[in-house]
């Protein structure tokens, strides 16, 4: 979708695998596409398709800098874009806020008991026998954000309470009312 001279802004959901970041992100975008807004989703399993990278530290690191970069360009070009990335250190987050003008912090803080539950791939099980090795919240850290802009608790609220919560936090902090138009009969 063409920007509509709405100014940009950056959705950055974060937290463990299964917490609902992509659910709740995807439903996200789609209200914001419903509205009329210009809009990109990007997925960091998506994401890893198109160039394959590891999970060592420096490796994810690299791949929240490429999607938080990729965001702020679009961003700068009046797209509002929805990012569902685990990034999950606290450091590569910070940079990515500061590549960003009107960036939203989303923390799905889903527990880890209830994310393995949700597991229908099985990752946390391989992770948990040795199988996959950096696996975030096995054995590899998860830095919860301190001050994201939202939490949401997927064992408490549904997607569409998520995507209502997303929605008002957006409007209150990055979307422009629309400019008046003035009935050239008036």
């Amino acid at each position: 979708m063409v920007a509509t001279g709405q100014p940009g802004s950056v959705l950055w959901f974060t937290g463990l695998s299964g917490a609902g970041k992509s659910t709740i992100a995807a439903a996200v975008a789609g209200e914001l596409r419903r509205r009329g807004v210009a809009t990109e989703y990007l997925d960091g399993d998506i994401l890893r398709q198109m160039a394959p990278t590891g999970f060592s530290r420096e490796e994810r690191d690299a791949h929240v800098k490429r999607t938080g970069f990729l965001a702020s360009r679009l961003e700068h070009h009046g797209v509002t874009v929805v990012c569902a990335l685990i990034s999950p250190y606290t450091d590569t987050r910070r940079h990515v806020r500061r590549l960003c003008e009107r960036f939203v912090e989303i923390h799905v803080a889903t527990p880890l008991e209830e994310c393995e539950r949700r597991d229908v791939k099985g990752l946390y099980a391989r992770a948990r026998r040795g199988e996959i090795v950096h696996f975030t919240g096995i054995d590899d850290p998860y830095e919860p954000p301190e001050k994201a802009e939202l939490v949401l608790d997927t064992t408490r609220l549904t997607v569409d309470e998520s995507v209502a919560r997303v929605l008002a936090a957006w409007e209150s902090s990055c979307a422009q009312p629309a400019v008046a138009r003035i009935d050239a009969r008036e």
